[in-house]
């Protein structure tokens, strides 16, 4: 079993995965891995919504929706084609999970703490894919925060996805990785 150091150090963000399916259940083991992230006032201040199969055309046309407004120009042709590759960014992982912070009424909570909460369990389920053999990629962009993605989710006004975890079995080899040292990046304030 590997160390918690390990784990997080092995962490790499996988785009390239096997269409092979992962089943429900470890699905829901990496969701169980997400809500343990750390919240200020145990709001709890996430949902997820869990796609595979022709679920995940509901993405896939959310991204087709938002970018056909920049295609006003184009032939009926070269909108299909358009509307197929975009569509076929929601299939390019057998389980793609979108994060959403759903933030609490409670009057002590920060909104930037909640938005803070859902990244962090994100980066939970990021882990728990990796532990359990899974690749898994945080994405995110300009369409994740475009209104009409709110709507083809369902969002509550308040509600914020937070992006879309791709997740499958590995395809690709493990990516090398380096990082500035933690030393580097601190600065100690000591009396």
């Amino acid at each position: 079993m590997a160390s918690f150091e390990e784990v997080v150090r092995g962490r790499r963000s996988i785009g390239k995965v096997k269409e092979d399916p992962v089943p429900r259940e470890l699905v829901e083991k990496l969701i169980e891995a997400a809500i343990w992230a750390p919240n200020h006032h145990r709001t709890e201040p996430w949902r997820f919504i869990a796609m595979t199969g022709e679920g995940r055309k509901t993405l896939g046309e959310a991204y087709a929706d938002i970018a056909s407004a920049g295609w006003g120009e184009l032939t009926e042709e070269e909108r299909a084609k358009r509307h197929g590759a975009e569509v076929g960014k929601a299939l390019r992982a057998p389980v793609v999970i979108a994060a959403v912070c759903s933030p609490s009424d409670d009057p002590r909570v920060i909104p930037q703490e909640e938005l803070a909460a859902a990244h962090a369990a994100v980066q939970n389920l990021l882990l728990a894919a990796h532990d359990n053999g899974l690749g898994a990629v945080w994405r995110t962009g300009a369409p994740a925060y475009h209104p009409k993605m709110k709507t083809a989710f369902g969002l509550g006004e308040r509600e914020e996805l937070v992006g879309f975890v791709y997740v499958g079995y590995p395809d690709m080899p493990q990516p090398a990785a380096s990082r500035i040292s933690g030393a580097e990046k601190t600065t100690w304030l000591e009396g």
